[in-house]
């Protein structure tokens, strides 16, 4: 029978453990006796009840030895623990990606109901329409972010990337991310790229040992886990190039284009060397090229030329894209006003134009030239069209690539999924279809899935009209994800409204009442000056400091919490009166 709580065990009465843990034998610390000796009754109650967790969390970390606090930090077997025993009798939705579709899935479930665990390599959201803003000071970086982690926040997160995923155990792979030094910066390449997957797994198996490499288990999985930038491979561009996705990004834009000014100014730079540095270029002719190109124009005007009214004659921007027009996307009358109030700006615009190459130093013959003052100094990009140019900064803004963990995890053979699969059993034997692939898009590279957003899965082999099966548990949305049969646009509107769809069907248990359809609500875009073009769902246009006001209203109430509704005004009031901050930090 089992004994009263408090009642002592007769088997350890009466022994000296010589400073050693009874329950686990672990060695203790001269400093931590007292401790363990005042909390070892409590030890015992719950070892009585089966509920004695591993002795380290019942012993302050700082009393541990050296060894044992390594061991401590290297395990993930405690907070995997945590996390059943917070589980409460409710499912766990594991969503990867802290983007806009994984992060607002994960906010708008229903806590009572479901236990949200967030996995991502970044421990924050980025609203990606103030990048370009907070680039050149218009705003503060953490205007822009939004804490996964905060002291309302019921979500649960684990910092680190997902490795691979198992259908059939319900349980994902997970490798750490809190140090890794990309964190906050565009990914344009796989981060394991160049190892064979021999040399992979031996990794996996060295990480696994030290606690780098863990797994939890789900009872519902959303993907989405974005994409990356696509760079064409073109020569030069991942590492001399400069994106606009992360807040990391943004530090880096604003440190380089006041370096390039700073240097300018300097008293030993040549006016052709001036030129060069001073010689701006973004590389894409979609939203995000020109609302930066606009940002960075008015930064320029309106505050670094009364800083440094000497150099206003050497400044130039470009954007050039290899499409006949930028802004593909608006009407054709909104493109032309765009690009009109540009060239009245002086900002090129230079379409049908191929960038072949960026390469650090300056453009042809260095040797000799005494106006070189530095030839590491700026950068040479190579256009098909014109040649190569001495420039300051290219910032690339060209689309998207498919995020690698689909490439690679998501193509992996599955054994045939037991449960929570749906299939035509007239077409699917089991013992005909043993293994089963992810299925995807044949021009993204996406994961398809049906219009209720669940991931869809093939037959191994080849062939023709292969059957379907679809995981009721596992869902894709977000720019790694395609409905069958739609061509929905890869932008933060479409994957933030199938994330607010998928969260209010899973709250209510009607995930099969209807299925997901997009509103198109319109697009929108700055174009320096106060001044922006708006093109709403239903046709209509409008442009001019009209727009402007649209364009930040609705970005001022799109933001997440009430801290940066309330930061965001401020800032843009202080920057009006006072002029930007042009510090680098």
């Amino acid at each position: 029978m089992q004994r009263a709580i408090g009642q002592a065990n007769p088997e350890m009465e009466g022994r000296n453990y010589g400073g050693r843990n009874p329950i686990t034998g672990i060695a203790l610390p001269k400093l931590c006796l007292k401790v363990a000796q005042s909390i070892m009754p409590l030890a015992l109650q719950r070892a009585q009840l089966n509920k004695l967790p591993n002795f380290t969390e019942v012993l302050p970390r700082r009393c541990m030895s050296a060894t044992k606090q390594r061991q401590w930090l290297q395990t993930r077997k405690i907070s995997v623990g945590e996390l059943e025993s917070r589980k409460d009798g409710r499912e766990r939705v594991v969503v990867l990606g802290s983007g806009w579709a994984g992060y607002t899935a994960a906010q708008n479930l229903d806590p009572k109901k479901y236990q949200a665990v967030i996995v991502s390599p970044r421990s924050y959201f980025v609203f990606t329409p103030l990048l370009a803003s907070t680039s050149v000071g218009t705003l503060e970086f953490r205007t822009a972010l939004e804490p996964v982690r905060n002291r309302r926040s019921r979500l649960s997160f684990f910092q680190g990337w997902a490795d691979s995923v198992d259908f059939n155990k319900r349980e994902i792979t997970i490798e750490e991310a809190v140090d890794d030094p990309h964190q906050g910066l565009t990914l344009t390449t796989e981060r394991h790229a160049g190892e064979s997957p021999q040399e992979r797994e031996k990794e996996k198996k060295v990480e696994a040992q030290k606690g780098q490499l863990f797994t939890i288990s789900y009872d519902k999985l959303i993907i989405a886990v974005g994409c990356y930038s696509q760079t064409f491979n073109t020569p030069g561009i991942k590492e001399n190039a400069l994106f606009l996705k992360d807040v990391g990004d943004a530090r880096k834009i604003r440190k380089r284009l006041l370096a390039c000014f700073e240097t300018a100014s300097l008293p030993t730079t040549s006016d052709e060397m001036k030129r060069q540095l001073l010689r701006f270029v973004v590389v894409g002719g979609g939203p995000t090229g020109i609302e930066f190109s606009a940002e960075m124009h008015d930064i320029i005007k309106e505050d670094l030329a009364r800083i440094y009214p000497e150099l206003m004659p050497f400044y130039s921007i470009a954007v050039y894209d290899v499409a006949p027009r930028v802004l593909s996307m608006f009407d054709e009358k909104l493109a032309k006003y765009a690009m009109g109030r540009f060239a009245r700006e002086g900002i090129e615009i230079k379409t049908s134009h191929h960038v072949q190459e960026l390469r650090r130093g300056f453009p042809g013959p260095e040797k000799g030239n005494q106006s070189i003052r530095d030839p590491l100094t700026c950068f040479t990009v190579k256009v098909k069209e014109e040649g190569e140019l001495g420039v300051g900064m290219v910032v690339w803004s060209t689309g998207l690539m498919m995020n690698p963990f689909v490439e690679h995890a998501m193509s992996k053979v599955q054994s045939f999924p037991r449960m929570h699969m749906r299939y035509d059993k007239s077409q699917v034997n089991e013992v005909d279809h043993p293994q089963w692939l992810v299925r995807r898009d044949p021009k993204t590279g996406g994961i398809v899935t049906d219009d209720h957003l669940k991931l869809t899965l093939e037959p191994e082999g080849k062939g023709g009209e292969k059957p379907t099966g679809i995981l009721d548990n596992v869902f894709a949305l977000g720019d790694c994800a395609t409905i069958e049969g739609t061509v929905y646009p890869a932008t933060a509107q479409v994957a933030s409204q199938k994330a607010e769809w998928l969260a209010a069907r899973l709250n209510k248990g009607d995930l099969e009442a209807k299925p997901f359809k997009w509103k198109n609500l319109g697009v929108m875009a700055y174009v320096g000056g106060w001044n922006a073009i708006m093109q709403s769902g239903g046709g209509g246009n409008i442009s001019g400091r009209t727009a402007w006001l649209v364009w930040r209203g609705a970005y001022l109430v799109k933001s997440i919490s009430w801290r940066n509704r309330l930061l965001i005004p401020i800032y843009w009031f202080i920057n009006w009166v006072f002029g930007r901050d042009i510090s680098r930090f």
